[in-house]
């Protein structure tokens, strides 16, 4: 089953790294009672992942903030490792955003947003989207035709999907 608006999300335990290695964060904390805004990309370091789509939501926290956003969350069927590398390169972290670690693909899977793109290598990832949650339920998701393109599920049409 695939989510979508007035869906809850399923709890889920995704992995950020700790001073200490890796760290559970459960779904279900980040979103109980807040607006939170959760894009997923196929793959850490990718071209468009990593040159367009996650600058986007960099570039708009103040304004996510200022339509009362209390978290944006960065999503990828990737390890911790790869995650807290690619959150130092990006400067996502810096930025606000918290990069987190669907490792065994369950939560991409149980959501319905998961794909394979043999060619490129990539086996058991996640589709590009953009969701507003607010305390659990999806209220907007903008999922990608292409993963390949990042137009839908930029920062920038989401917020614009807001007003």
């Amino acid at each position: 089953m695939t989510i979508k608006p007035g869906d809850r999300l399923p709890d889920a335990t995704l992995l950020k790294m700790g001073p200490e290695g890796p760290q559970p964060r459960s779904m279900e904390d980040l979103v109980k009672g807040k607006k939170v805004v959760i894009f997923a990309v196929p793959g850490a370091f990718t071209p468009t992942c990593h040159n367009a789509h996650v600058p986007s939501f960099m570039r708009n926290m103040q304004t996510f903030a200022d339509k009362g956003v209390n978290q944006v969350i960065c999503i990828s069927v990737n390890d911790p490792f790869v995650m807290q590398a690619w959150s130092q390169a990006t400067g996502a972290a810096a930025a606000g955003v918290e990069m987190l670690a669907d490792a065994s693909g369950r939560f991409t899977r149980a959501i319905g947003m998961d794909f394979d793109l043999a060619p490129a290598g990539l086996h058991g990832r996640s589709l590009r989207y953009a969701m507003l949650v607010e305390d659990g339920e999806v209220k907007i998701l903008h999922v990608e035709e292409d993963a390949g393109q990042c137009s839908v599920s930029a920062g920038e049409a989401l917020l614009e999907a807001m007003n």
